[in-house]
C-alpha cells in the first residue's frame, strides 16, 4: 500500500489535479463489479511497490480512456484492468499514449482528456458507453452517479494528510450534483451526506451516470480534481461535450 504524504504550505491548497498521485474514498473494493475500468500503469512503480498510477475507461475494444494530465511523457504505456494489480502476475495491455493536443489546464476548459489506442483490442470485457452531445446540461440536483478508480482509499492525518494506496479499484456512489456548468460537473462526496467520491490517484477515471439500481453504463465525465482532503467535492470534466466529443471522434464511433 502506497502513501502519500503531504505537509506544511500544500495544506493550503482548495483543489490539486488527482493524477499520478490519487482513489475512491468511503468506497468499497469494486471486484468484478466494472471490469471495464483499469488503471495506468506507471513506467516505474513507486517508491513502496505500487504501480497504479492514474484510472481510466475501455470504451471501445482498443481504446482506453483517461485525463491528459496522468501523461507519464512516455508514447507507449501499459493498462492494466486487474480488480488488484500484481506485478508480474496480472495481465497488462500495451497501447500509445494520445493526448489532446489542445491541453492546458485551465478551468474554463482545461482539454483534460486522452486515450491509449491498445495494440490488441481486449476480449472478455465490454466497454463502457459515451454520453450524446449535450445529453448532461439539465440533469437533476439528485442525479446519482458511481465514481471507480484505483486511487487513495484513505486519508489519515498525524503531523499532515496521508493518503494510501493498494493498487486496487474501488467503486463509490453519490446522491448529490452540487453543479453543473459549461465542462464541468461538480458532485458531492461528503460523507456526512453518504456520499462517497475520488482522490488522488482516480483521475481519468469513470463516473458513471446513476448508482445503484439506476446505474447506466455511460462516463458521463471523467475523474479530474477535487478538494485536497479528497471528503467534499468530486470534479470531473464531462464528455457531452463539443470539445470533449471532438478530440474522441478520432478514436471511436459517438452515439
Amino acid at each position: 500500500m502506497r502513501k502519500f504524504c503531504v505537509a506544511g504550505a500544500a495544506l493550503a491548497v482548495m483543489f490539486v489535479f488527482a493524477g499520478a498521485a490519487g482513489a475512491i474514498v468511503y468506497g468499497e473494493p469494486d471486484g468484478e463489479g466494472h471490469p471495464n475500468v483499469g488503471a495506468l500503469l506507471a513506467p516505474q512503480a513507486y517508491s513502496d511497490g505500487t504501480w497504479a498510477g492514474c484510472s481510466g475507461t475501455l470504451i471501445a475494444p482498443s481504446v482506453f480512456l483517461t485525463a491528459e494530465h496522468c501523461d507519464f511523457g512516455v508514447d507507449r504505456i501499459a493498462v492494466t484492468f486487474a480488480s488488484t494489480y500484481v506485478a508480474g502476475k496480472s495481465k497488462a495491455y500495451w497501447g500509445t499514449w494520445h493526448g489532446d493536443p489542445l491541453y492546458s489546464g485551465a478551468q474554463g476548459d482545461p482539454h483534460d482528456i486522452a486515450v491509449v489506442v491498445l495494440d490488441k483490442a481486449v476480449s472478455g470485457i465490454t466497454p463502457a458507453q459515451l454520453p450524446s452531445a449535450g445529453s448532461l446540461s439539465s440533469l437533476p440536483d439528485g442525479q446519482s452517479f458511481t465514481s471507480v478508480g484505483y486511487g487513495a482509499q484513505s486519508v489519515t492525518v498525524d503531523h499532515g494528510p496521508t493518503f494510501h494506496y493498494a493498487d486496487t479499484r474501488f467503486v463509490a456512489t453519490s446522491d448529490t450534483l452540487l453543479a453543473t456548468n459549461k465542462v464541468w460537473l461538480r458532485i458531492s462526496m461528503n460523507p456526512s451526506l453518504g456520499d462517497g467520491g475520488t482522490c488522488y490517484g482516480d483521475s481519468g477515471g469513470p463516473n458513471f451516470l446513476g448508482a445503484g439500481t439506476t446505474e447506466t453504463d455511460i462516463v458521463a465525465a471523467i475523474t479530474i480534481t477535487g478538494d485536497f482532503m479528497c471528503r467534499a467535492t468530486n470534479v470531473d470534466y464531462r464528455l457531452d461535450t463539443t470539445s470533449a466529443r471532438t478530440f474522441l471522434q478520432q478514436f471511436v464511433a459517438l452515439p
